[in-house]
């Protein structure tokens, strides 16, 4: 998950905007959808640990331990450095919460099997979050000053930002691939509770393509900013 921030440089807004619209939406989306299906039970009642497991043991990945994470609803993610699936309603037999337990599991999975574009994001991330903190204080201060080799080298850390939300959307759409083959197979989920998890699994997925979105957009209105300057 990202924070971003949103520089305003004069009109140079207008360029971020449409993603801006989007991010807005796909918060909306993923949050009205996760509400309505967290208030449907499954058939099988089985709880999101439980499913958890399950999709993991389909791929022979062990030793992940399972725990509550007290940060509340759409909190769930998988910590690969403690090999820690941290889930805000692992008891909950909610269509909602088992499918975003089956997603994290699918991270659980790729980290197992060494996914290639889960293994670049791990690596860029540390160094990009730095970078992104130092990239507006630079911008900032070379655009008042006009210091060009500010500007140059703020856009530069900012692209890290860019690549790092761009890395994150396959990793994310093969997390829900490996999830929704998983539960199909499992048959503990009838079609239209998989149709459910899609819906779910979708929404989340739109809030990482408009995150990427928003990122290279910044981007954009960031050199438009400064050849302005």
């Amino acid at each position: 998950m990202f924070a971003w921030g949103y520089p305003l440089f004069g009109s140079s807004i207008l360029i971020v905007l449409p993603a801006l619209l989007l991010a807005a939406y796909a918060q909306y989306k993923v949050r009205s959808t996760y509400k309505r299906y967290a208030r449907v039970e499954t058939i099988t009642q089985t709880s999101a640990a439980a499913m958890a497991e399950w999709v993991m043991a389909s791929q022979a990945v062990t030793g992940v331990s399972i725990e509550q994470t007290l940060r509340g609803s759409l909190s769930d993610h998988y910590d690969p450095r403690a090999r820690a699936l941290r889930l805000s309603d692992p008891e909950s037999t909610s269509v909602a919460a088992v499918g975003v337990a089956a997603h994290e599991a699918g991270h659980a999975i790729q980290h197992a099997q060494s996914f290639k574009p889960l293994v670049l994001r791990s690596t860029i991330v540390p160094a990009a979050q730095i970078a992104s903190r130092l990239a507006i204080p630079l911008l900032i201060v070379g655009m008042v000053f006009q210091f060009s080799t500010f500007v140059t080298v703020g856009v530069a850390l900012f692209s890290a930002a860019v690549l790092v939300a761009l890395a994150s959307l396959p990793v994310e759409f093969d997390a829900s691939r490996r999830a929704v083959v998983a539960l199909r197979s499992s048959q503990l989920l009838s079609e239209e509770e998989l149709g459910a998890v899609k819906e779910v699994l979708f929404a989340a997925a739109l809030t990482y393509v408009a995150a990427a979105a928003v990122a290279a957009l910044q981007l954009l209105m960031l050199l438009s900013s400064s050849r302005r300057r």
